[in-house]
Formats: C-alpha cells, structure tokens, sequence
C-alpha cells in the first residue's frame, strides 16, 4: 500500500528537555561545553542558566520525521537549521514538521518540509527545511 502525502500536511512530538537528557547528549557526542554541564559557568552567560544543546531540539525534528511524517523507513536527505532562541532544561518543546513541496523523481520521491521547535511559551526556539525521501509503504 503507497503511502499518500500532501502539501501542509503536519505531524509533531512534544517533549520536556531533562538534565539527563543534556549529559546523555553531552557523553554520546562527546560536546562538553561548559554553557551546557556546568551550572557555575552558565550564571555567568546571557542565559544565566545552562542551556541545551542546538542539536537536541534538531533529534526531536528528526524523530517526528523518522517516526511519524513520513515515519520508519524515511532516509533523511538535508536539514537547515536557525537556532533562534535557547532551550534550557524543564522547556518543554514541541517539534512539528509540515510537508511544503513534494518532488517527483523518476525513481523515488522526495520530500521538502518545513521544521520548527516551540517552546512552552509557543516562541519558536529552532526553524529550517528538511529533505527527505519517504518510504514507500508502511
């Protein structure tokens, strides 16, 4: 059974960003950054407060594209990405992608969405244009 995609069509996830979650991320990439894991350091900042990494709010882009729009089987092409405000631990952030161009190609078909995170607050926190091509079937 093919799959039917459609220009505006949106799917999203929502998750509030944990300490566990910035050390986890922090050990899988090995990014250490003082801004993120130390507490004493971040007071100091603009932020006054350790901040998430960019690219946690970018996972959850990619797992709404991974597993829900288009879902499992998706092989993710390209992702811009503006990082527009800071995700701190305890924001919950909802990521939502939205089909904007579907792109027939002789053998496959790709898809361009637009991507965006939102904070609790509804500010946007992380925009870009993701590439993908879907799976055929589910």
């Amino acid at each position: 059974m093919e799959n039917i995609y459609y220009i505006g069509q949106k799917s999203d996830t929502t998750k509030t960003i944990s300490e566990y979650d910035v050390y986890s991320f922090a050990g899988i990439t090995g990014d250490f950054n003082y801004a993120h894991i130390n507490e004493e350091y971040a007071k100091n900042t603009k932020f006054e407060t350790r901040i998430a990494h960019g690219m946690i709010s970018a996972g959850l882009i990619s797992s709404v594209l991974g597993m829900k729009l288009p879902g499992n089987g998706t092989i993710y092409l390209s992702q811009s990405i503006n990082f527009k405000k800071a995700v701190k631990i305890g924001d919950t952030i909802k990521a939502e992608v939205e089909i904007i161009e579907i792109i027939d190609k002789e053998k496959f078909t790709i898809l361009k969405l637009k991507t965006v995170c939102y904070n609790q607050f509804g500010e946007i926190v992380t925009e870009g244009i993701a590439q993908v091509i879907p799976p055929s079937d589910k």
